[in-house]
């Protein structure tokens, strides 16, 4: 085993790890720390970038040929030579993949927490351990291919972790346990595919004229966040706490329920998002209806058929439930009428109608399922009534600003599910068409739809070209779907009303697209930010 070789390629690779590291970890930190989804995120970068597919190849390829026996083939001694070298051009070449992943994020740096440098320990000793002894049995080109294997190793750092990670966590939760019971506040529980932080924000607006009550802030929807509101802002006093609940596979909503044990559990809606994760509907379904078992009052929207039967299970295990609809002849307790904008709310055999305004880029499920949960605590319908104004908007989801060029823009960047883009793609259409000009949506599409993902961003991308919008994609994520769905709407529309689309056009950033949104809109345009990805996607 040639020394120096393998000395200046152990050298290199210390090196080479600062960057792969850098990389490797910020991506498991926006990925909430889960494997394997560092290793799922090195292949989407490999399938998007074809030079860094082909780079990976040829890295790989210098490895290989480093630990091969060359001599045993009856190759050339110079050969022999050259051969434990071809580490060290592996090594280096990997240090840059995948070309277009920072090093430093620049929509979401790493942040350099406590758990973040115990991972970093952690990603070190084993980087370092398997370095070694694959370096023992295959030379230089051991510590090479160990390197190349960093985003699964960095997944295996994880579940390295996830046990020491959850029992120094376990003080927090405790402590959240403990000012719960002493506080003794009602809990209110909702979680859903899409929309749980805006029914949030309208379930806080309608109580807080009628109880004192805190919701969890953000997206503080697991088991720490929603451990640190509690710690946090449940105090002496507070008479409700709202908590978000996400969940990304079964189970874990059933741990929040024990640490928090709502009184009233309500669902906004079943659909795609987290489908990557879940692997199909029927899980994301179960996973869910989780939420309900601690509770006595649910509140489910039966528009949906997981939630009419579990609505129907409910009732015969005792809970008391309140069913919604956005449909207004719906055999519901509470249903939206979007063409009158009121609100019909059925309780002990009499009805009350009352005047609901519901923000333009709005969803009426949130409301609805928001006034089932006021009606829950105790609200009397006469106090929602006048709160039923002014509604409040979550942050990046369908908030309307100005440009300073009199463009009006609406940042929906919080909003990843097909549903809520479709629908704002055509508010977003109808307000341009009422100002008189162009419609601009900027878009990396959307991701974790599993196999639906391909389908549902083709239909983002036709829904753009029917509400006559140009289309700017970012990245090369989605952009591929998008394209050919904006191009197979605008050919629709063409043999069709004989109406026009605007152009597709592809960005590498969102910093060019939205420069280019701007110049595009003019000052009567409307532009959309529909969704938006960290650039640790490609």
């Amino acid at each position: 085993m040639p020394v120096l070789p393998l000395i200046v390629t152990g050298v290199l690779a210390a090196l080479a790890a600062v960057p792969v590291g850098a990389r490797w970890l910020r991506v498991a930190q926006r990925e909430h720390y889960i494997a394997p989804w560092v290793t799922r995120m090195a292949g989407l970068w490999l399938a998007r970038s074809p030079l860094t597919a082909a780079l990976g190849v040829v890295a790989l390829v210098l490895a290989v040929v480093s630990v091969a026996p060359v001599a045993s083939i009856g190759a050339a001694p110079v050969i022999d030579t050259v051969a434990p070298w071809a580490a060290v051009a592996s090594v280096v070449l990997t240090a840059l993949l995948p070309l277009g992943l920072p090093v430093r994020g620049r929509s979401a740096p790493f942040a350099f927490t406590v758990r973040a440098r115990r991972l970093l320990a952690a990603w070190v000793v084993l980087h370092a351990l398997v370095a070694v002894a694959l370096a023992l049995l295959l030379g230089a080109g051991g510590i090479a291919l160990t390197l190349l294997a960093s985003a699964p190793l960095t997944d295996l750092a994880l579940v390295i972790m996830a046990p020491v990670e959850k029992g120094l966590s376990r003080k927090y939760v405790v402590s959240a346990r403990t000012r719960l019971q002493k506080v003794r506040p009602k809990i209110v529980a909702i979680t859903g595919s899409y929309g749980k932080t805006s029914t949030k924000a309208y379930v806080a607006h309608l109580l807080s004229n009628a109880f004192s009550t805190v919701a969890s802030p953000a997206s503080f929807n697991n088991l720490l966040g929603l451990s640190r509101a509690v710690n946090d802002r449940v105090v002496p006093g507070v008479q409700v706490f709202v908590a978000e609940m996400g969940v990304y596979g079964e189970g874990e909503i059933r741990e929040l329920t024990r640490s928090f044990p709502p009184d009233i559990a309500a669902i906004t809606t079943i659909g795609e998002a987290h489908l990557a994760r879940m692997g199909s509907r029927e899980v994301i379904a179960r996973a869910k209806s989780e939420i309900v078992e601690r509770a006595a009052t649910v509140v489910l929207p039966i528009d949906e058929p997981e939630l009419t039967a579990l609505a129907e299970r409910c009732r015969t295990e005792g809970k008391r439930v309140i069913t919604v609809s956005v449909r207004p002849d719906a055999a519901a307790d509470v249903t939206y009428d979007a063409g009158r904008s009121q609100i019909t709310i059925r309780s002990g055999g009499s009805t009350r109608v009352l005047k609901a305004e519901l923000p333009a880029t709005g969803h009426a499920v949130n409301l609805v399922v928001a006034v089932g949960i006021a009606l829950a605590a105790g609200v009397e319908p006469d106090d929602i009534a006048p709160r039923l104004t002014g509604l409040p908007g979550a942050q990046h989801r369908s908030e309307v600003q100005h440009a300073p060029s009199g463009a009006v823009i609406i940042d929906d960047t919080y909003n990843a599910n097909p549903v809520g883009s479709t629908h704002a793609v055509e508010t977003a259409g109808a307000m341009a068409r009422e100002r008189g000009g162009p419609l601009v949506v900027v878009t990396p599409g959307m991701v974790e739809l599993g196999r639906m993902q391909a389908q549902r961003n083709r239909e983002l991308g036709a829904a753009v070209a029917a509400a006559g919008g140009a289309l700017f994609t970012v990245g090369r994520t989605n952009a591929a779907a998008l394209a050919a769905g904006a191009g197979a709407g605008a050919a629709a529309l063409a043999a069709g009303a004989g109406a026009g689309a605007g152009a597709v056009r592809a960005f590498p950033d969102r910093q060019r697209a939205v420069a280019a949104a701007l110049d595009s809109a003019g000052d009567r345009g409307v532009i959309l930010y529909e969704n938006d990805l960290p650039d640790h996607y490609p």
